[in-house]
């Protein structure tokens, strides 16, 4: 990872994180020490506060003021949800690094999470998108290990990405072409969730997407934070009702609109796939079927993919 010059001087990467906080004195602490931690990298570290009511900025300060980290940046958050805070610093064109990586305030990083991501960033071709994320290792509150994050079997690329997230935004690490393209299309709309954009943005570009199965990140998984629940029954029953009660249809209307602003940013593939799904819901039913199958598109389980074709059979796609 690390080149030594004849002087025996040590260069290393350098990888702005970007972190959205609101309130989390709780846990901040922690994950700041697994950034200060990292190995073989240099940290630059932006934080966006959504208005945090508690000790958060107190302890961003001192942690700015240990030296533990290169810069430390703070800026005040556009207090309008997660998404947004994180498109906030996605599209700040004074953050300057060799690659990019969304961090959460909750989690706990291992030593060697942006060092192994990178390895592989560095193998991709200069001046292409590239996209590094994995599953991830779920904790609860007092840290202890209870479970992983799914294991997807399926390779990443814009067919999955349309229709599903397959990897947490604390997992992802991209390098400068992917942020700069990412960076672009956020400039022109809003999305769902900042780590579904990238992977749709990235991959509808024809950039590379790398699913890693090794967990580098421990997810904490407490009272306002249950997402990681997403291998149990009760979170697929969640999900079946996600998309009975319409909110798998509102999300791809937001993801539809977004990707049609940035329509000159995707490949003729890509557009022709969106396109297609586009055509899947709305229409006669043989017709929506049709093109469902025609797009390709994909998710990364058989149960989920017999979950595409009933939203499209009850206009829930």
């Amino acid at each position: 990872m690390e080149v030594r010059a004849a002087t025996d001087t040590v260069f290393k990467p350098q990888v702005a994180v970007l972190m959205a906080v609101r309130n989390g004195e709780r846990f901040l602490s922690q994950q700041l020490d697994s950034l200060a931690g990292q190995e073989s990298v240099g940290v630059d570290l932006w934080i966006s506060d959504d208005g945090s009511s508690d000790a958060s900025i107190d302890l961003i300060r001192r942690c700015a003021n240990s030296g533990t980290l290169g810069r430390v940046e703070l800026v005040d958050g556009p207090r309008r949800g997660f998404a947004e805070n994180f498109r906030s610093l996605i599209v700040r064109t004074e953050i300057k690094a060799d690659f990019y990586a969304f961090c959460d305030q909750d989690d706990v990083w291992d030593e060697d999470k942006l060092a192994h991501a990178i390895e592989w960033l560095k193998t991709q071709p200069v001046g292409k998108p590239a996209l590094y994320c994995s599953r991830t290792r779920i904790i609860a509150p007092s840290g202890k290990v209870i479970g992983q994050s799914p294991r997807f079997p399926r390779p990443p690329g814009f067919r999955n990405a349309i229709v599903q997230s397959i990897a947490g935004g604390n997992t992802m690490v991209m390098n400068r072409a992917a942020r700069d393209l990412v960076a672009e299309a956020s400039r022109r709309t809003d999305f769902v969730s900042h780590d579904w954009w990238c992977y749709m943005i990235v991959s509808g570009a024809g950039g590379n997407v790398h699913y890693c199965s090794q967990p580098r990140v421990g997810y904490r998984q407490h009272d306002g934070n249950l997402v990681g629940e997403n291998n149990t029954w009760r979170a697929r029953m969640s999900r079946l009702g996600y998309l009975m009660r319409g909110r798998f249809k509102e999300w791809n209307d937001r993801n539809i609109s977004g990707l049609a602003a940035c329509s000159d940013l995707l490949t003729d593939d890509a557009r022709l796939t969106l396109g297609l799904f586009m055509r899947s819901r709305e229409g006669r039913f043989s017709t929506r079927l049709l093109s469902l199958w025609r797009s390709g598109v994909y998710r990364q389980t058989i149960l989920g993919g017999w979950g595409l074709y009933l939203a499209c059979i009850v206009r829930r796609l």
